[in-house]
C-alpha cells in the first residue's frame, strides 16, 4: 500500500521534526484504519471523512502543504514517493507570508428536533445533516437521515446528499439504533449517487466493499488476521473493530463466477416444516449488484434476528440453521445450501448472517427478478418455553439491471 511506501520513506523526515504526515480515510468504519496503523507501526494523525467532504473523486492523493498552510505539491495518484523529496518541496519557503493567529475553533451547533422545521435550502440541509452525523451521537442519526431526505426532496439529483444518505443509513445499521431497511437502504443510496456520476471512484467502491467478487478490484480487508497476528505477537492488544470484517469485504476478486459443482440434497423440498411467519426470527435481505455492466451479478445478504420482545431465542443442542437457494431458470448461486453453524452455548440471540452471490443470464431483461429460498432453524420461546423446527420463505427481489451501469 502507498501509505507505509510513504512512511518508511520519509521516517527519517519526521524523526528529525522536518515533516508531519496526516492522514484523510473515507472509510465507513474509521476504526479499522486505526487497526492498520497500529500493524504498521505509523503513529502520525488520521482525520476520518466517512461522509467525503472533502468532496475528492478517488484516492490515493498526496498533498505537500508548507507551514503556513498552503499547498505547494499534489503527487501522481499511485501514492509512490518523489525521488528528490527534500531538494523540491522541504526546500522551499513562503518569502514574506505572514500567518494570523488561527481564531479558536468549536463544534459547529447542532441544533434540535423542533430546529429542524421551516423553509430552508438544500444546502441547509445538508449542513445541517452533516453537523448531526458528526457532532450529534449515534442515537440523533435519524435526525441526519431526515435532514439528508429533506435535501433531496429538494435536490433529488445531487449525487453527494445521495451518497451521504447511504453512509447515514449504513451508520444506524451498525447501531443499535438500526431499522429493518437501513443496510439496503444504504446500498441503495450509493448506487443511485453513483448514476449521477459513475467515474466517481469512492462512491464505486464503497459498493464494492459490500459487492459480489466479479465487481472488486481487490480484497478490502484481507490483510486484518494477518494485522492482528502481527500485532499480538508483539504483545499487544490489537485496536477492537466496532464492526466485524464481513465475508465480501475480505473476499478476493475474480474474473469466473465460481459455482456450486455438484448439486447439494434440498433439505425440505416438500415443504413440511411449519412456517415460521416473522412470529420468532425476523428476516432481512440486502442485495449489493455489480456496478459495472460486465456482469448481472450480485452478493445477496440474508440476516436472522430473533425477536426479542417474543422473548425468542436459538436453539444450539440441535442441527444447524440452513439457508437453501433456488434461483430461476438461467440464474446461477454459488452455493444453493448455506449454513450457520450453532455456537458452542446452549442457546443464544445473536444476529446470524448467511452472504452468497448470484449471477444472472446474459440476455437478461429490465424488469423484476424474484429468487426465491427458505431457512430452517431451531427456536424457542421463553414465555411458553417451547422449542420448534420452523422454516422461514425467503424472497430475493431485483430489478433485473442488477449490473448495468
Amino acid at each position: 500500500m502507498h501509505v507505509p511506501g510513504w512512511h518508511e520513506a520519509t521516517k527519517e523526515l519526521q524523526e528529525q521534526g522536518k515533516l508531519q504526515m496526516v492522514g484523510i480515510i473515507q472509510e465507513q468504519h474509521p476504526d479499522r484504519a486505526r487497526l492498520f496503523m497500529q500493524w504498521k507501526q505509523m503513529g502520525w494523525p488520521v482525520l476520518v471523512d466517512s461522509l467525503n467532504l472533502s468532496e475528492v473523486p478517488y484516492v490515493p492523493i498526496t498533498l505537500g502543504v508548507d507551514e503556513h498552510g498552503i499547498l505547494r505539491h499534489s503527487w501522481m495518484p499511485d501514492g509512490s514517493v518523489p525521488e528528490d523529496l527534500q531538494g523540491t518541496f522541504l526546500s522551499e519557503t513562503s518569502v514574506g507570508f505572514s500567518v494570523s493567529p488561527a481564531a479558536t475553533s468549536s463544534e459547529p451547533e447542532v441544533q434540535t428536533g423542533k430546529a429542524l422545521t421551516g423553509e430552508r435550502s438544500a444546502e441547509e440541509w445538508r449542513s445541517q445533516g452533516n453537523s448531526i452525523f458528526l457532532f450529534g451521537g449515534k442515537h440523533r442519526i435519524g435526525e441526519a437521515i431526515e435532514a439528508y431526505e429533506n435535501a433531496l426532496r429538494l435536490e433529488p439529483q445531487h449525487g453527494s446528499t445521495r451518497f451521504r444518505l447511504g453512509v447515514a443509513y449504513r451508520k444506524r445499521y451498525d447501531s443499535e439504533f438500526r431499522q429493518l431497511g437501513d443496510f439496503a437502504k444504504a446500498v441503495e443510496c450509493w448506487s443511485a449517487a453513483l448514476e449521477t456520476d459513475p467515474n466517481n471512484y469512492v462512491w464505486r467502491r464503497r459498493i464494492q466493499q459490500y459487492g459480489p467478487r466479479l465487481d472488486k478490484p481487490y480484497s478490502f480487508y484481507d490483510w486484518v488476521t494477518e494485522a492482528r497476528g502481527a500485532i499480538t505477537a508483539r504483545g499487544e492488544k490489537p485496536v477492537r473493530l466496532a464492526v466485524e470484517v464481513g465475508g465480501a469485504e475480505a473476499a478476493q476478486p475474480s474474473e469466473m463466477f465460481r459455482g456450486t459443482g455438484a448439486e447439494p440434497k434440498e433439505p425440505d423440498p416438500e415443504g413440511r416444516i411449519l412456517r415460521d411467519e416473522n412470529e420468532f426470527i425476523r428476516v432481512e435481505t440486502i442485495v449489493v449488484p455489480d456496478t459495472t455492466a460486465r456482469s448481472f451479478s450480485a452478493r445477496v445478504y440474508v440476516v436472522f434476528r430473533p425477536l426479542l420482545e417474543k422473548k425468542a431465542h436459538w436453539n444450539n443442542e440441535v442441527n444447524d440453521l440452513v439457508l437453501w437457494i433456488d434461483p430461476p431458470k438461467g440464474w446461477e448461486v454459488d452455493n444453493r445450501l448455506l449454513t450457520v453453524a450453532n455456537p458452542p452455548e446452549a442457546v443464544s440471540q445473536e444476529t446470524r448472517e448467511v452472504e452468497f452471490e448470484i449471477r444472472g443470464p446474459k440476455n437478461l431483461r429490465a424488469g423484476p427478478v424474484a429468487i426465491t429460498g427458505y431457512a430452517l432453524y431451531h427456536v424457542c420461546e421463553d414465555v411458553s418455553g417451547v422449542c420448534m423446527y420452523r422454516r422461514q420463505d425467503v424472497v430475493l427481489k431485483t430489478d433485473g439491471s442488477v449490473g448495468a451501469d
